[in-house]
């Protein structure tokens, strides 16, 4: 971008306004994760599930609050193109000594891309390449605390490390939780700790990670060149006391944390890429977008994440394919095989007996974005406008595109143009992965299958179609569900048992002979296009043969009204220190 010999007053304050607009949505949006220290000291589980629902939408408001400011101010679709650059330079202006410039960058975008046509979507009017570092920037007080146990014992240090967060409730049994998390680290050392370097280092973020009803504390041990992450989440007993629930030592282990099926966290940081930057050096496997998503920074995510797709596709040459399995009535689905995600659009006609339409679909979809995905559904990043490369296009999937979504799609020489898209991380469709699995594991996935759908029922969610084509298997095994045109809230549905036929030809016959309403639900069908294969059907009926009674869902839904919120955990109920007191009692 060439920098013009003048510069317009107008250009200037437009800067202005949109800093302005972008540190009223920072502002909005610490103070949200500052209260979750509070939530979780009050132990207000209801209050810290609404301040991430809440927080979701801050973005766009304060998005078009800046977009209104603009067309009212400065008549910002009247003005040149020469005034939008400079804008532009002014913004990287302000930046200088700015805290979270690298968002702001983002917000200018999303402000920009609202205004004026995709033409002018490239980096002399928007930030497709990020021009202030985030590299070094300094927080008061810095991002993470330092520790030295050389003077002083492993255990004290650790319980320094835990007082310091400053919750105000006392622990219940600090010293015997110690005394575990010590045994753990002997455990995963195999009882030989590396030998300490001089200035062996523990580095811990300054706040904690708030979530469900836990909050996690995230740091490393710094041994010289060698660095070992930790992860230490910190619940509350029946009688509100805190205590260490466990200590997770492996980076996968502490990756699944930050999993696409896990809700947003919420945590106060006044540098968001030091936080970053912390977490990528203990979970060196997890991309940007991911961290910055998992922040709650999603429009940062999102952003991140086109531009490293828009890297991989430089450099790579396969061609977009429809996505194998069972075609989807909803939703049309391709892929790119060098790419880990699916690209997924609403078709303009739905084949078979749905009652949706496109609307009732993207709010499906919202539901599921500021629901508490407990683990088993999958995040989606939503985009508009998004250009493709037509040469990556095979010919069958632009045929099955003009066939099933004609208005989504806009098609130039060089381009296809997506113009509403979701884009989720490509999974094994349980079906699939069903018939190419052994019986064992067979077995174990059937098991997993029925725990995700009543886990998603403990956290109000009914996922409406179960069938195994809308259900995938992560690369760790786990069920997670991912097709959301028929989900309902638990508490919306009406759980029946099938009355008696009248009489035998009536019931032989395979008419239904009983009064349906729109949100009936008669758990007794479930097995009848569940369970054609024998080993599933027996393994299904032995471990979840209470899916198919209504009672079990009557009664999760009471839990949901009487406003319990059930306990997850991000990782195997066996590592918790309470399991293994247990174990350990049984075993002595």
């Amino acid at each position: 971008m060439q920098i013009p010999e003048y510069y317009n007053p107008v250009a200037r304050d437009m800067a202005q306004v949109l800093v302005d607009g972008f540190d009223k949505h920072y502002r909005l949006f610490r103070a949200c994760n500052q209260q979750a220290k509070s939530l979780f000291e009050r132990a207000d589980w209801q209050g810290v599930q609404q301040a991430i629902r809440d927080r979701i939408q801050f973005y766009d408001e304060r998005v078009l609050e800046t977009v209104a400011r603009l067309h009212h101010e400065f008549h910002a679709d009247l003005l040149d193109d020469e005034i939008w650059q400079q804008a532009k330079l002014y913004f990287i202006g302000l930046l200088t000594n700015h805290k979270q410039p690298e968002l702001a960058e983002t917000f200018f975008n999303s402000v920009f891309t609202r205004m004026l046509h995709r033409d002018y979507f490239n980096n002399d009017f928007i930030f497709i390449r990020p021009a202030i570092s985030t590299e070094y920037i300094e927080s008061d007080p810095p991002s993470y605390r330092s520790y030295y146990p050389a003077s002083r014992s492993m255990r004290a240090v650790m319980r320094n490390i835990i007082l310091d967060f400053g919750w105000r409730r006392l622990f219940a049994h600090l010293r015997h939780d110690l005394a575990l998390l010590m045994r753990c680290i002997a455990t995963f050392f195999d009882g030989h700790w590396p030998a300490a370097e001089a200035n062996l280092q523990i580095q811990v973020l300054s706040s904690a990670f708030y979530r469900n009803k836990t909050a996690y504390i995230f740091g490393k041990v710094i041994n010289g060149g060698i660095s070992y992450p930790f992860a230490i989440p910190v619940l509350h007993d029946e009688a509100g006391r805190l205590y260490l629930d466990t200590l997770l030592l492996e980076p996968w282990r502490i990756g699944v944390l930050f999993s696409f099926s896990r809700a947003y966290f919420l945590v106060d940081m006044e540098v968001p890429s030091a936080y970053v930057q912390f977490l990528r050096s203990m979970l060196p496997s997890k991309t940007k977008a991911e961290l910055y998503t998992m922040l709650g920074l999603q429009k940062q995510g999102k952003n991140t994440f086109y531009r490293d797709f828009m890297q991989h596709l430089q450099h790579s040459n396969d061609q977009f394919i429809i996505a194998p399995g069972i075609r989807g009535l909803v939703m049309l689905v391709f892929t790119l095989p060098s790419y880990p995600y699916v690209f997924k659009l609403i078709k303009d006609v739905f084949g078979g007996p749905k009652e949706v339409d496109r609307d009732t679909v993207k709010r499906k979809y919202w539901l599921v974005k500021r629901h508490d995905r407990v683990g088993r559904m999958s995040d989606t990043l939503e985009f508009s406008n998004v250009a493709f490369p037509r040469s990556r296009f095979t010919a069958e999937l632009i045929e099955e595109l003009r066939m099933l979504a004609p208005s989504m799609m806009e098609e130039g020489e060089d381009s296809i143009v997506i113009r509403h898209l979701y884009i989720e991380r490509r999974m094994k469709p349980l079906n699939m992965y069903l018939m190419q699995c052994d019986d064992t594991e067979k077995e174990r996935v059937i098991r997993d299958y029925g725990l995700a759908i009543k886990e998603l029922a403990s956290a109000n969610i009914f996922p409406g179609d179960m069938l195994f084509k809308n259900f995938g298997v992560t690369r760790y095994g786990r069920v997670i569900f991912y097709d959301y045109d028929e989900i309902e809230y638990m508490t919306d549905c009406n759980f029946r048992s099938i009355p008696p036929a009248p009489n035998p030809e009536m019931e032989m016959s395979g008419e239904v002979w009983y009064p349906v309403a729109r949100n009936d639900v008669f758990p007794e069908e479930f097995g009848t296009f569940l369970l054609g294969d024998p080993l599933v059907r027996k393994t299904f009926l032995k471990y979840h043969r209470d899916l198919l009674e209504p009672r079990f869902w009557q009664q999760r839904q009471q839990r949901i009204r009487d406003g319990v919120i059930e306990d997850f955990y991000p990782y195997p109920e066996e590592m918790r220190f309470t399991n293994m007191c247990t174990a350990a009692q049984r075993k002595g």
